[in-house]
């Protein structure tokens, strides 16, 4: 499977939603739903958990990612991903990447390259 990353720097492709969905695995789905309806007090059911991968314009997403503000606008400025665009790291960025600084990480390695 190829490697897909998001706009925001998380990978997509390793994420368990992800890998439930194009595996259309049903018992990783409901191992993937009690896990992280108990690590982000959600209550999540298995039939929330399918992702085709945030960068898809037609496919299944997982909850915030329907929404995301950062998809929205990497979407709307045709970049790859955010670290393409000429206002890296903006302060939604920014904001996102205090609780996943690892997906900051991604994106400065990209911006890299």
């Amino acid at each position: 499977m190829e490697e897909m990353i998001a706009y925001c720097g998380i990978i997509c492709s390793k994420c368990p939603v992800f890998k439930a969905t194009q595996a259309d695995d049903d018992e990783a789905r409901e191992e993937v739903a009690k896990l992280w309806s108990k690590q982000f007090g959600i209550d999540m059911k298995p039939q929330d958990a399918y992702c085709d991968g945030c960068l898809r314009t037609n496919g299944r997403l997982i909850g915030h990612c329907r929404v995301c503000g950062i998809r929205a606008c990497g979407m709307e400025r045709k970049v790859e991903t955010c670290a393409a665009c000429n206002d890296f790291a903006c302060e939604k960025l920014q904001a996102f990447h205090k609780m996943a600084p690892h997906a900051r990480k991604m994106l400065e390695k990209m911006r890299v390259r």
